[in-house]
């Protein structure tokens, strides 16, 4: 019976130190749901924005693209230009030295 006394002695001793061990397991596990939480939200949020950074990315590119297109496009259209100037100069050029003539 002695020892019987001494282990609910010592179960009433522990006990209080049980109930404390049981409510920072409980605050802990609820510290971790929201760090998770926000850890998830966080992730959503940069993916998020890493998503709109990479559209606007991919638009300028586009862009980018077309404005090059547009550009060899203003390129040979100018060489057709000068092309002609240069003609029509010489034309010019030979009439006035018939007219001189």
């Amino acid at each position: 019976m002695a020892e019987s006394e001494i282990g609910n002695d010592l179960q009433e001793t522990l006990k209080p130190f049980y109930q404390r061990a049981s409510q920072a397991e409980d605050r802990l596990s609820r510290l971790e749901a929201a760090l998770a939480s926000k850890k998830d939200t966080g992730n959503v949020e940069h993916l998020k924005t890493i998503n709109e950074l990479q559209s606007k990315l991919e638009d300028a590119h586009a862009q980018l693209i077309s404005e090059r297109e547009e550009g060899r496009k203003l390129a040979a259209e100018n060489a057709k230009l000068q092309y002609r100037i240069h003609h029509l100069v010489r034309a010019v050029r030979e009439s006035d030295q018939k007219m001189e003539h």
